[in-house]
């Protein structure tokens, strides 16, 4: 599988010159909807981005499965290379779609204290919202 397709990296490059040209600007920086997804097939460790810069740092939400995801930088490479027992490793979510600013990812996982259980939680609201159950 290709961890990060041509399109994904356009959408977090673009995302990264939007943040620096609000910053150079002086204006408010963005909030912008998570482009990626990347998930430990054995664990709890989950990552969502939303820029990469030149250097091949990406920035997002970290939620290592400890209690306390954090926004903060994380290296596209090491993501890459991470070696899990049965020969597995990082992998992407290829269904997923953002659906949120990442502040509300974010704020929704320090509440619940991981990730994986805010989604679960954002997305039974929004159904409730939207008359499903």
């Amino acid at each position: 599988m290709i961890f990060v397709t041509p399109d994904i990296r356009a959408a977090l490059r673009a995302n990264d010159a939007a943040h620096a040209e609000a910053i150079a600007s002086g204006l408010r920086t963005p909030d912008p909807v998570p482009v990626v997804r990347f998930f430990n097939p054995l664990g709890q460790a989950t990552w969502l981005a939303t820029e990469l810069d030149d250097d091949g740092i990406l920035f997002g939400l970290a939620d290592l499965g400890f209690g306390s995801p954090e926004l903060g930088s994380f290296a596209l490479a090491e993501l890459e290379s991470y070696r899990l027992p049965f020969g597995l490793g990082i992998e992407r979510d290829i269904l997923f779609e953002g659906q949120y600013p990442l502040s509300v990812y974010a704020e929704a996982a320090r509440r619940a204290g991981s990730l994986v259980l805010a989604e679960s939680i954002l997305n039974r609201a929004a159904r409730a919202l939207a008359g499903g159950r």
